[in-house]
């Protein structure tokens, strides 16, 4: 009798069991996180916390984030299509040139994956496209963030060189130097993106029933991998070039008010890379660092504000045609003869520059014969004068 009441106790007992999370050692209890969530498996079921489930499934995350990606999609792609358009066919091939056609195919390589993450949340956060396409889409948004900084910074130091030192500037300023800028860019670029293609990012969840990509990690994997490499990015991918692009913009302010040349131009610049770096990029390094190094008090409240600044940091791919078409001057009347339909000069066939060379000959002789009868006139003028 004693044994069947004992049975039937640890029978009613099990329910119970199930609903308290075990210790993350225990094999019942192998535990991941979401961000900072943290996500246990109980009895063979992966769960999370009703406050966990509502911040994932929040209107926020699957309405309001999407609808910002698609904004960034439908106002960068164009703007970055054409930029590249007049980088490539209308303007002269020179450094700073090649520097802003390497910016813009990168910004275009992560327009053409933000259909993807919009997609997944729009479905309320859950991946259906397969392991790879969630690495690849995950690494570009990445790998973007830190190449652009780092192009940036290289148009900063084009910029320094040609204006505080113009006589070394026609010796540096070369094909060569503009093609090993370009390919530090793709080597940033590769290497921000090589641990995120070579680690798995998609975990599925029983409750809810959905597939994460990149937010639901073991915890072994965050704490051991991903908090070194992107403490590393922030070091030497955001704050070394942000330091860089301060010091070549200063120097150069300072050469051309010591020459008592104009700076207006050279101020508005230096704000649009300052915007750049400061709203777009470092909030979401910022909420990177603690959400994975879990020192924010209550870490759960991190998970909405870090997908925000993810969101908003993706929309410097649209804002960077607006920084070159500041920075460099040619691009400026070339796009504005683009919009406008005017064609260049460069553009008009020979024949019709002949005829306008010739035409203008024609006006300049026909200039230069009224010149000279004017002069005659006023050199008879004295003498009317006197006889009168």
């Amino acid at each position: 009798m004693k044994c069947l009441v004992g049975t039937l106790l640890l029978v009613s007992a099990l329910p119970s069991l199930c609903t308290v999370a075990p210790p993350p050692d225990s094999e019942c209890g192998m535990s991941y996180r979401l961000r900072t969530f943290r996500v246990t498996t109980r009895c063979n079921l992966t769960t999370l916390k009703e406050k966990q489930v509502n911040e994932i499934k929040a209107w926020t995350t699957n309405l309001v984030l999407p609808i910002v990606y698609l904004f960034t999609f439908c106002v960068g792609l164009p703007t970055n299509l054409l930029a590249l358009w007049i980088l490539v066919f209308r303007t002269k091939r020179r450094p700073l040139t090649t520097l802003l056609i390497n910016l813009t195919v990168i910004d275009c390589l992560l327009l053409l994956v933000l259909p993807f993450r919009i997609v997944y949340l729009f479905r309320g956060s859950h991946w259906e496209l397969g392991e790879p396409l969630c690495r690849i889409v995950m690494a570009m948004l990445y790998g973007n963030m830190y190449s652009t900084v780092w192009s940036l910074a290289f148009v900063a130091v084009d910029r320094y060189v040609a204006v505080v030192h113009p006589f070394g500037a026609k010796s540096l300023r070369s094909r060569r130097w503009s093609l090993g800028l370009t390919a530090a860019v793709w080597v940033v670029m590769l290497a921000a993106m090589l641990p995120l293609l070579l680690s798995q990012q998609t975990y599925p969840l029983d409750d809810p029933k959905i597939t994460t990509c990149h937010d639901a990690l073991p915890e072994s994997v965050q704490e051991n991998y991903f908090l070194p490499y992107f403490a590393t990015l922030f070091t030497t991918c955001f704050l070394l070039p942000f330091v860089i692009v301060m010091f070549c913009h200063s120097a150069i302010l300072r050469t051309l008010l010591a020459e008592g040349r104009k700076y207006c131009h050279t101020i508005r610049v230096m704000g649009l890379m300052i915007m750049v770096f400061i709203v777009f990029l470092l909030p979401c390094n910022v909420l990177l660092i603690l959400t994975y190094s879990d020192s924010w008090p209550d870490g759960e409240d991190l998970y909405i504000p870090y997908m925000i600044s993810l969101t908003i940091s993706t929309y410097n791919s649209s804002f960077n045609p607006y920084v070159f078409y500041d920075v460099c001057r040619d691009c400026r009347e070339r796009t504005r003869n683009a919009l406008c339909c005017v064609p260049d000069m460069e553009d008009i066939p020979s024949s019709q520059g002949t005829h306008t060379s010739s035409s203008a000959r024609q006006r300049s002789k026909v200039t230069l014969l009224a010149m000279t009868s004017y002069r005659g006139r006023l050199t008879q003028q004295p003498e009317v004068n006197m006889m009168t």
